[in-house]
Parts: C-alpha cells; structure tokens; sequence
C-alpha cells in the first residue's frame, strides 16, 4: 500500500497515541487544577494489543512517526511494552512526550525497548512558578533529573515550555540561557485553545513573533532547514554555539496547509485534528476486527479530512473541542 492523503492533499505520516488521560500534574493550560476532570477507568484503555494492532494497520500507509502521548504516559506500568510493539512493527521514529516526574527510573528499560527521542515539558526554571503552574507541590527538580539522566543515556531531548502572558514570560531568557550552554534544545509553543477548560484568551497568547524578537535581542539566531515535510516547529541556531531554539506558532503563523499528524485517544477514537470536536470510534474494531478492517476504517476518515481550524480560528465563536489530556498534545 502507500501514503494515504486527505482532500487537501495532505499525507497521513505522524500518528499520535494518547495511552492515558490522567496525569500527575494540572497544569493551567491543559487540566486546570478546578476542572474536576472525569477520568476513564483502566479498562476502557487500549491495551498494549490495540495499540499495537493500530500502529500495524496504519504501517501501511508508510507512516513515519508515533508519539506516544496523554495525559502523562508514563502512569502507565505498560509503557516499556507499548514502546517495544511499536518498535518491532518496523517504526524507526518513536518519540514520547512527558513532564519528566516520574520518567528517570524509567529511562533504562525505555532505552531497551527502542525509545530514542523525548519531549520533556518544563514551563518555568523558578520552582515557585513551577508548582504554581502545574498545580502541584513537586520542585522542577525532580524534571531537570529527568532531564540530565536522559542525555547521560544518549536519548535525543528537547523541552517544550508553554508562555502565557501573565505567568511565565519572564522565564524566557532564564530559559534559553540556561538549555543554550547545554546545547538541549528547548522549544517555545505558543499558547493554545486545545479543549475549553483552560480559559483560554487571545490576550494571553504570547506569539512566536515577540518571543524572536525578545531572544534576538541578546543572541544572533539563524534559520534552519525543515528536517521534514510537515515539521512543527521553525527552528533557529545560535550562531555564536550552535545550539538550537525552536517555536511552535500554531496560533498566529498556523500551520494546517502542510499538518500530517493524526491523533488516536486512550480509549480508541481516531481524530484527524488537536482541535477536532469528534472523532472516528474504533475502539471495537482494535479490539474484534482485523487488521484490514482497521486499515479501511481509518483510510476512510482520513481522506475525507478537511480541516483547518487553526487558520480559520475565530475566537468570537464557542466550540466545544475535545480536551487536549485527553487527547494528546
């Protein structure tokens, strides 16, 4: 088989899978500590089986990426085990995304199961903005351990941080400073209406265009090239080391015209878009069907796509969008 591509031409290559929708922090842009979130139980997640079984359907179609997402996927006893199924189906680019509290322990049997690459969250270097940001009584130590570990064992890391106006723009240059020296690249994402229990404001949003700005002022950057069709993040060297910062723009320079990325949630709904207010259920299919029956499923809900919300967002206009812990960043 080959490339499956939607109605605006564009090719399904990057599947993200939500194994969990409980995590251990509440963050103020994704599970707000008052959002009284209602959990799924343990046995409406997809088993190491389902999981695998999507990701050898979707093989098929050359996909060249799964990120396994939450929540926080490393609540999950199982993880090594997702990783290492993934793995042996035949893909090479696995990365997981996490906010490091419980990762270093686990980085060893990770490492063996075929992980190579992490995406670890850290949206403040002061402690006190750290806990007060995610809603918990944890030091951003425990992170920055996460973070050391996993390039002492060779994972390739970056660390994505969230900046809202109000909470944490003043951590930028402490930020960039401070992973600069390290050569870890760290990764702006600007802030987004993903769900609606964040109380998410345009006003709040610091742009991808300001940040530049505020950095250019201290450090010479330049562009590098796009690694690949449909990358996120516009990524930047500075010139005076060679380390990289990256900005993940998906509000004010939105990126739909070239996204490749399609989303599977911890209980089996397959969702062509972060913003999507439904999805495609497949639960029973994982669970009962055959591999082709999978495959001719999902092909379907894909080609028909058409969305493109980030370029045509209006925030005068309510929807009711799908949480981004449940449905993976």
């Amino acid at each position: 088989m080959a490339k499956k591509y939607d109605r605006l031409n564009r090719p399904l290559t990057d599947l993200r899978i939500s194994v969990t929708d409980r995590c251990n922090l509440r963050c103020a842009y994704c599970m707000p500590a008052d959002s009284n979130p209602c959990f799924l139980s343990k046995e409406k997640l997809l088993s190491v089986r389902e999981i695998e079984r999507a990701v050898s359907a979707m093989y098929a179609f050359e996909i060249e990426k799964v990120r396994i997402t939450g929540g926080e996927p490393c609540l999950r006893t199982d993880l090594p085990d997702i990783i290492k199924v993934i793995r042996n189906i035949g893909i090479q680019d696995i990365a997981l995304t996490t906010n490091g509290i419980l990762l270093e322990d686990k980085l060893p049997r990770l490492k063996a199961a075929g992980l190579r690459r992490l995406n670890i969250s850290l949206d403040a270097l002061d402690d006190a903005l750290f806990q007060k940001i995610t809603g918990m009584n944890i030091s951003n130590q425990v992170v920055l351990s996460s973070i050391f570990a996993a390039e002492r064992l060779g994972f390739e890391v970056k660390i994505n941080m969230v900046v809202i106006r109000g909470q944490n723009e003043r951590e930028i240059l402490p930020m960039v400073e401070f992973f600069k020296e390290k050569g870890i690249q760290l990764r702006f994402i600007e802030y987004m209406d993903a769900g609606c229990m964040n109380d998410w404001k345009m006003e709040k949003v610091v742009s991808k265009k300001e940040i530049y700005d505020f950095i250019s002022r201290f450090y010479d950057l330049q562009p590098v090239t796009q690694k690949t069709y449909g990358e996120v993040a516009k990524r930047y060297m500075y010139t005076d080391n060679g380390s990289q910062v990256g900005f993940i723009s998906s509000v004010t320079e939105a990126f739909c015209s070239s996204c490749t990325r399609a989303r599977l949630s911890s209980n089996g709904i397959f969702y062509n878009c972060l913003f999507a207010e439904s999805g495609l259920d497949i639960s029973k299919v994982l669970k009962y069907g055959s591999i082709q029956e999978i495959r001719d499923q999902i092909s379907a809900y894909w080609t028909q796509r058409a969305d493109r919300y980030s370029e045509e967002r209006n925030p005068l206009v309510s929807r009711k969008k799908i949480e981004m812990s449940y449905i993976g960043g």
